[in-house]
């Protein structure tokens, strides 16, 4: 199974990069995650410069398609030629986004029925597309997640483990990368956000 993480230029690197990072703790068992660009080499908000490992056209092929944040994400969603690179399709995928990435989603359509998570920052723009959005970190309906908050982003990839390949894998990555002494406490709050986020409205 194969996750495109979608970076930008003026990418957030806590986005693309705790979730591209956690995911890739579970390369053994067939899930692996690629940072996928539009352009050859993308360059952070804090000018850090990455050569993208797949194009934007991958995405077509992924299970799992997880849309970045940046700077420069309403310039993203200002630009029909981009957009029409990224034919998400929530029917055969999973889909997520972090922070202002939720702009990505509401742009191509997959909001209309959803509330959303973003960052405060990116809030009032996602609201002025008609998307309701949670005072809360995390929310997923079906095959669609949001995240808000650079720190989320470990919330959306647990998401996608626990999805793809049960909540035992989830936990074995969690405890692996928690704080020494925070172990238990990492793995429960971010399975625990999950949790919430997924049956928030049901």
């Amino acid at each position: 199974m194969q996750v495109a993480v979608v970076t930008f230029d003026g990418f957030n690197e806590l986005d693309s990069f705790i979730a591209s990072a956690l995911i890739n703790r579970c390369r053994k068992d067939g899930l692996e995650a690629f940072i996928t660009t539009p352009t050859a080499v993308v360059t952070s908000m804090n000018g850090v410069e990455v050569t993208g490992q797949r194009p934007l056209e991958f995405v077509g092929e992924a299970e799992v398609v997880l849309v970045g944040s940046g700077v420069k994400a309403r310039d993203v969603v200002a630009d029909d030629r981009l957009i029409s690179r990224l034919p998400l399709d929530p029917a055969r995928q999973l889909i997520g986004a972090q922070c202002s990435g939720a702009l990505v989603l509401a742009r191509l359509g997959l909001l209309e029925s959803m509330p959303a998570c973003t960052d405060r920052t990116s809030r009032p723009f996602v609201e002025a597309r008609g998307v309701t959005v949670l005072d809360t970190p995390f929310h997923a309906e079906g095959n669609i997640a949001t995240a808000g908050g650079c720190l989320a982003s470990q919330y959306l990839a647990t998401w996608v483990i626990t999805r793809t390949l049960g909540e035992d894998a989830a936990r074995g990555v969690l405890d692996y990368v928690a704080p020494v002494g925070e172990n238990r406490r990492t793995v429960e709050r971010a399975l625990g956000a999950v949790r919430a986020g997924e049956t928030a409205l049901r």
